[in-house]
């Protein structure tokens, strides 16, 4: 596993032995990113079940202006990451429960414009996550929220706040899901993704 492009280009990342951690295929961080394409730039980015921090990281090697990486069980492993891709004074590494620590920023009052979650598939967590960031003031006007889930997990938690604005599966098993505030009435659509389809 790599950093794909930026400033951190071809450095590889450590992964964790021995736990459940499944990092995000590079075929599948190319295909967000060009999705993604300038909008990375100068976001601060909020990497939720970061694993190896592959999706953070790469944003931060792509021009995103600061990273907050939360795992318990790979904190260490994230560290070393950081340290490795010369990334570590733009990354922040939260060894914590994720929804401890979402509680934790959004009572400090920080705000997050790209948001990245990838937890284990079929336990119901990013379900929890997506209603947790409906109500939350974590997310900015602007923000975009980026999910990692099964193919299989097509029930969606119902949203006042969030809309989908892009889906993709990537073979049998995994779907990338973008989410968006909705925009409201008298607000201009300009650089939505969903503009951008």
């Amino acid at each position: 596993m790599r950093i794909i492009t930026g400033i951190a280009r071809g450095a590889r990342l450590k992964a964790p032995r021995g736990l459940s951690t499944r990092p995000t295929a590079d075929r599948v961080r190319e295909s967000l990113f060009s999705i993604l394409g300038a909008r990375v730039a100068g976001r601060r980015v909020l990497d939720l079940f970061a694993g190896t921090g592959s999706l953070g990281l790469e944003a931060l090697s792509r021009g995103a202006a600061q990273a907050v990486f939360v795992d318990r069980a790979t904190a260490a492993i994230l560290r070393d990451n950081a340290a490795h891709t010369h990334l570590e004074e733009k990354a922040r590494i939260l060894g914590s429960d994720v929804f401890a620590a979402m509680e934790r920023l959004a009572a400090s009052g920080e705000r997050f414009s790209l948001v990245f979650c990838d937890p284990p598939y079929r336990r119901g967590l990013w379900e929890r996550v997506l209603t947790t960031m409906d109500a939350s003031p974590l997310l900015t006007e602007d923000a975009l929220l980026v999910v990692e889930h099964g193919t299989d997990e097509t029930t969606m938690p119902a949203l006042s706040r969030l809309m989908r604005t892009r889906s993709q599966a990537y073979g049998r098993t995994t779907q990338i899901s973008i989410f968006e505030p909705a925009v409201q009435e008298d607000s201009q659509n300009e650089g939505s993704l969903l503009g951008e389809l």
